[in-house]
């Protein structure tokens, strides 16, 4: 764990507390507000920093991330590789490069994404390149907040691992106590 990186989270104010309907489905007491980082670009460079220097000289062609926060991150650390960057955005129940996005048959992809919980965005934008016939080659995110961690086949850098508890809706405490549950970002419910 980075106390630097800590401290940013603590300093922007990205670490919330009540009851919040994650991305993945899980409700946890706790929320990373990713957008009170990528809202403060010389953070936001910091952070792609230690992605890209972590990538570096591993044969990166291109960097990819999914909408919306994945943008950002795909783009800033592309340009610290000095590779281009793409981004897949949500189609049916997965993901694909829109607007002209194409990749060479093998070439190799760093896939970005703010917060790791399941996996579930990075999987679809691997499936995305996989697609049009690109290769993984790591997956670098902001936050790791997995429980048990999560392989996807290919190198994993964070900049930060971060234990926050997670609940199914069945099982979740705060549910049980009728703590209303707020939705921030992600996907439509």
């Amino acid at each position: 764990m980075s106390p630097r990186v800590e401290r940013i989270l603590e300093e922007c104010g990205a670490l919330l507390e009540g009851h919040f309907l994650l991305t993945s489905g899980r409700h946890s007491p706790k929320y990373l507000e990713k957008f009170h980082i990528l809202q403060y670009p010389h953070l936001t460079q910091y952070l792609c920093s230690m992605m890209a220097d972590h990538f570096r000289g591993r044969g990166i062609e291109v960097v990819a991330g999914p909408t919306v926060g994945g943008v950002v991150l795909a783009f800033e650390v592309a340009r610290q590789l000095e590779v281009r960057a793409i981004f897949a955005e949500r189609e049916g129940e997965g993901r694909a490069f829109k607007r002209g996005f194409t990749l060479n048959p093998g070439e190799q992809v760093l896939v970005v994404d703010d917060i790791l919980t399941t996996g579930g965005s990075i999987r679809e934008v691997m499936t995305a390149v996989e697609n049009l016939q690109g290769k993984t080659a790591g997956v670098a995110v902001l936050v790791d907040r997995s429980e048990r961690g999560v392989d996807f086949g290919v190198p994993l850098f964070s900049c930060h691992k971060l234990s926050l508890p997670t609940y199914a809706p069945e099982e979740c405490p705060l549910c049980a106590l009728g703590v209303p549950l707020t939705k921030l970002g992600g996907r439509p419910t």
